[in-house]
Order: structure tokens, then sequence, then C-alpha cells
């Protein structure tokens, strides 16, 4: 039975190998540190975080996540160390909450490697706390405990290790908001949170070794829509965020269809989860698959992580016992313990394959039926591509997929307008036997086009410009079909002077915007202000730039998005390394995407890596030049 824990309250362990399981709602930092018969930490070597996720006997989470799950083998830890404290923070910088009080209590939980709970402890109480002391193990009299502690820090991670005794504390808790704002750059977005009534019917993931359900989802957090610019009460004729939407629950899913037969699952229905619109209901499906995918896989994981586990234990065992080392009683005990994990993993993978059966045969069901801005380019929804009305929720920049089953593509959808600017990544890590540096720029080039278009081509008619820089004029031949079209707003600016130009326009229609925006008068704006959401490309970076063109490059990448200007960076980091740390926060603002396949993206649930696919369009199709002719045409008449 599971002990729940109040604060100052322990709890005896039966074991040595054990989960920390953390969930709280909203991504936090989660490390732990070791500390001696004092409970003193002698040095940055005893402290794991996402920076040095790995100690002997300790591992941590590589990045901030809603959850967590901490690995400790108290066998394998150092004599010295008397007590394993698990730290758990809020990220700093951005949009990051101010204290604790704004989420959810965090819950903590004590497992075996089978998941089954020990101890559990629900953190409550905090205020501005950004960092706090969830729970101790610790040893004492030789056998070991756990004590729920829930100390806060309102001075963040720097007070709590400084408290630890670490002289070094500032340099590491620097260290760790450094790795976490990589972690979180190089994710994926959670979508807002669904409403409350989300009436979606799906298969429970089980843990085949225990035949229990693995652990709800946390609810997803970040990416809601921002509040209306523009005059108080949304006012006013700029408005840069998404149209408003009603706040009420929504009406429930239409009913799912029947299943086949009794017995069977329901066949998948395209848009059975809720929301005000198709539109709305086909992007709350495809999360759902996204998460659904991400769960049912770290179920499998787990299941396999504890049958390796279980028979390296009856191994040892064999191993430790003189008298199976004679006769046939040891090999016996080895075919066993083989023996059991074969028909556990088999178990896992069963349900494994019956979940992404399920799952395989809702995307089957769920891609035709999407909209423009969430299809797949070898979508038939292209042939018959108007301008659209209203700017749609969200846009698809490719699709995602893990090991387990690589032809299982989930849509990557970005919600709109961005938040964050894109960065195509051109750089030479990504060449390989296959493709030189000379073809990976060419690709980079093109999936900056195939973006853009789709930006373009999402967006009612001249809502969205889009701005080149290309100061050697490399780009040409991938800028073709936009420049043929006529879609782009200018020219492609070419050498210093072109790039000077152009960011200082977009530099001053954004302090134009935040100034109307900040002082209620957003029909004070001039009337020659192009009100439409602006995209810069910028190719072969920093290639013509000065230091003050890169200044309004990195101002333009902070504050543009908030008031409709929007950066794509075709760029090999490499390229730019005379900057040094200079170009840092640049780097971990923007979005990476690459292109060609590479697994570089992690979920925001249970931190799972995972490729990217780059959009695609069939061989030989001509889907792109016919859609942007129809994005012309809608721009000079008007239609759509």
């Amino acid at each position: 039975m599971t002990a729940e824990l109040v604060r100052g309250q322990n709890h005896p362990l039966p074991g040595t190998r054990l989960e920390i399981r953390v969930s709280a709602g909203k991504p936090i930092v989660a490390g732990a540190t070791l500390g001696d018969d004092q409970g003193r930490v002698r040095g940055v070597e005893w402290v794991a975080h996402p920076g040095s996720p790995s100690l002997p006997g300790l591992e941590v989470s590589k990045q901030a996540a809603a959850d967590h799950r901490l690995a400790v083998d108290l066998g394998a830890l150092p004599d010295t160390v008397h007590r394993v404290s698990v730290l758990l923070a809020l990220p700093v910088g951005g949009t990051a909450p101010a204290g604790f009080r704004t989420l959810a209590a965090p819950f903590v939980a004590v497992t075996g490697l089978d998941g089954t709970e020990i101890a559990s402890y629900t953190i409550t109480g905090l205020d501005a706390e950004s960092a706090v002391v969830a729970v101790e193990i610790y040893r004492r009299q030789g056998a070991w405990k756990v004590r729920a502690v829930g100390q806060g820090y309102a001075g963040g991670l720097a007070e709590m290790l400084t408290d630890q005794g670490l002289s070094e504390a500032r340099e590491i808790a620097a260290a760790v908001n450094d790795a976490v704002a990589g972690g979180l750059a190089r994710s994926v977005s959670a979508p807002p949170p669904r409403p409350a009534d989300d009436a979606r019917v799906r298969t429970t993931t089980q843990d085949p070794a225990q035949g229990q359900p693995a652990p709800p989802p946390a609810p997803p957090s970040g990416d809601a829509p921002a509040a209306q610019a523009g005059t108080p009460g949304g006012g006013g004729p700029v408005d840069y965020t998404h149209p408003g939407r009603r706040t009420t629950a929504p009406p429930p899913p239409p009913p799912a269809a029947p299943p086949a037969r009794p017995g069977e699952p329901a066949r998948p229905v395209a848009g059975d989860a809720t929301g005000w619109s198709m539109e709305e209901r086909l992007y709350n499906q495809v999360w759902g698959m996204f998460e659904d995918l991400a769960r049912t896989t770290a179920a499998y994981r787990s299941a396999v992580d504890f049958a390796d586990s279980r028979m390296e234990q009856e191994l040892d065992k064999v191993l430790d016992d003189p008298r199976s080392r004679i006769g046939g009683a040891g090999d016996a005990a080895r075919e066993s313990a083989r023996a059991k994990h074969t028909d556990l993993v088999g178990q896992a993978r069963a349900a494994l394959d019956r979940d992404l059966a399920q799952l395989a045969a809702e995307a089957e069901v769920v891609e035709p039926a999407l909209p423009p801005a969430f299809a797949a380019w070898s979508s038939p929804v292209w042939h018959a591509y108007r301008a659209p009305m209203e700017i749609p929720m969200a846009v698809r920049l490719g699709d995602l997929h893990l090991p387990e089953r690589t032809g299982l593509r989930i849509p990557m959808l970005v919600r709109l307008p961005l938040e964050r600017g894109l960065w195509i990544d051109s750089g030479k890590a990504l060449t390989n036997h296959r493709t030189d540096s000379t073809e990976v720029r060419r690709l980079a080039l093109d999936t900056a086009v195939a973006h853009a278009a789709r930006l373009l081509a999402v967006y009612p008619a001249g809502e969205f410009q889009v701005h080149v820089i290309d100061p050697a004029g490399s780009a040409a031949p991938a800028l073709a079909p936009l420049l043929t079209a006529g879609v782009l707003a200018g020219p492609p600016a070419s050498g210093a002077g072109g790039v000077s130009a152009v960011l200082a326009r977009l530099t001053q229609r954004v302090d134009l915007v935040q100034m109307a925006i900040r002082g209620g008068a957003a029909d004070a704006l001039p009337p020659d202000l192009d009100t439409a959401e602006q995209l810069l490309i910028v190719n072969d970076f920093p290639h013509g730039f000065d230091d003050r063109a890169v200044t309004q490059l990195r101002y333009l990448a902070d504050e543009g998005p908030a008031v409709g200007v929007h950066l794509m960076m075709v760029a090999d980091r490499e390229d730019a390394a005379e900057y040094g740390p200079l170009l840092d926060p640049l780097w971990r603002g923007l979005l990476r995407l690459t292109p060609v396949p590479d697994d570089h993206l992690a979920d925001p649930w249970v931190g799972h890596t995972w490729t990217y696919d780059p959009p695609a369009f069939p061989p030989g199709s001509r889907i792109l030049g016919q859609v942007l002719d129809r994005v012309a045409e809608a721009r000079r008449t008007g239609s759509r």
C-alpha cells in the first residue's frame, strides 16, 4: 500500500533500485544532489541536472518537462553519500511562471522499477518560491528511507544550492538554466489546455509488466492564445493575434462510429475531439495522437527496462550462489530468467503493436480530412485550394515519428501567429554519405521556400508578406517559384546596403506598432503602414551583416513576433562562430528545423527524442507553382 506522506514524514524503502516520478502539470526542471553524512554537497560532481544528467547511481531528465522520471540505484552510490535530495525548479526567462503558486501542487512518487508506488508526496503551500527540495532519500543505520521535505526557496536554484553548501551555486544554476533554455529551443511546444469535458475515447495504455494503466497524461502547457493587441478591450485596427474564440465549453465531439463486430475497438473518426469547429477538432485530435504515441511508447520502453533489470537481478543471484556453478541448476536458472525476459518483452511489444495499429488506423482517417493549413503537400486538398477568409489555428511544419514505428508520422502543428522564429539549419553536421554540404544548403533553401509558401497560402489574401535578405544572391534558384508568382513584398535584398535597408524598415515597423499598442493609440499609426503579418527570410547569415545589422536582427527575433514580424533564418551556426556567445540567445530563441530527417526535437510530456521530417513535395509535382499562382491571383483580384 502506498504511503501518502506529509511534510517531514518519512517512510522506509524496501529496495535500492527506484524511480522518482514527478508531475507538475507544466514544464519544470528536475535535478538531484548527493550529500554526505552532514548533508553537505561536496562539489559540482555531486549535482545531477539537465546539463549533467548522470552520476553513479543517479540519472535525471535532460530538459524541462511536465513529467519526470528520475532513476536511482542506491547500491551504486559512492560510500560517502548518505543523502539524495530531489530538486524542482521553474525555468527562467520568457513566459516562465514567477513562482510555484501559479502551478498545480507538484506530485512526487517513489516507485519500484515495476511502477509500484512506495510513497508519494503532494507539495502544497508553495507561494513565490521558484525552487524546492521535494523529497530526500537518506541512509540511517544502514537502511534507506524517504522523507517529504517541501522546502522552497524564493531565490531559486542558486539560493537552494548555496544552502546545501555549494560555493559554485551561481555557476551551476547558470549552467542549468542554459541547458534548459537549449532544450526548450529544441522542443515541440505543447498545445493549449484542452477543455475539461474532452470526451475523446482512447484505448488505455497498459504497462505489460504489471497490467496496470500507465500514468495519465499531464495537462499540456504553454502555447496559449496571446492577449489581443491594440487598445484596451481589443479595439483598434491593428490585431496581430489569433482571432478571438469563445471561452465557454465547446460542444461534445460527434459520436464515434460503432465497432464492426462486438469486442472490436471503435473505428476511428476524423474530428472526434472537442472543439467549436472541425478545424479545432482536427487540431485537438492530431495533438491527441501525438500525445498517445508518446505515452504508449514510454510505457513500452519502461516495460522493457523493467524486464532487462529483472533479468540482470536474477542472473546476478545465480552468479552469487556457488551451488549454481555445479551441475545444471545454474543453466536452468539462467534459461528461466531469459525466458521470463522474453515473455515480458513480448507482452510489452504486443501492447505497443495494438496501440500503434489503432493510431495508424486513425492516421489513415485523419490525414485525408485535414484542411490545407494542416495537410501534407501530397494531399488532394491542395488541388482545390482557394485563399482562405480567416487565419487558421495552426500550420504544419513537417512530420514527427519515433523509431518504434517509423511509418507512423504525426503532423507537426504549430500555432499561429508564430510565437518564435524558425531556423532552417544548413549546418555541416547534417551531412552524411548521401548528402554533402552543398546539397544540405540547397535543401535548406527549398525547405524555407516550402514553409514560406504554406504561410502565404494559409493566410487571407494580402495579410502575409514575405521579405528576403540574400546578400550574395545565392538563393535565386530556390526563390524562383516565389519570384515567378510575384508573391514577395519586394525583390530579395542583396549586398550590405540591401541588408541595412530591409532591417531598418522592419525595425522601424516594430517600434511604431509597439508604441501604438503601449499607448493605446493603434489608430494613430501611419496610414501607409502595412498591417499584414511580415516574414523575413535571411539567407547566408552572417554574410553582409555588420555589427549594427546583427543587433537589429536580434531585436527583430526578440520583439518582432509580438507585433507581427517573424524571422526565418537559413544558416549554419558555425558560420557565425566569430560572434561567440553573443548570438547564443538568438539561436536558442528560434525553433530549429532541418532540411533532412533529424532526431533533435523532444515532446513536452516524457521527453522522447523525435525524428523530424521536413515538408516534401511529391516527385514531379507542380503543386507549389499552382498554389502560389492562386495566392497571387487572389491578391490581385481580392477574391478567395
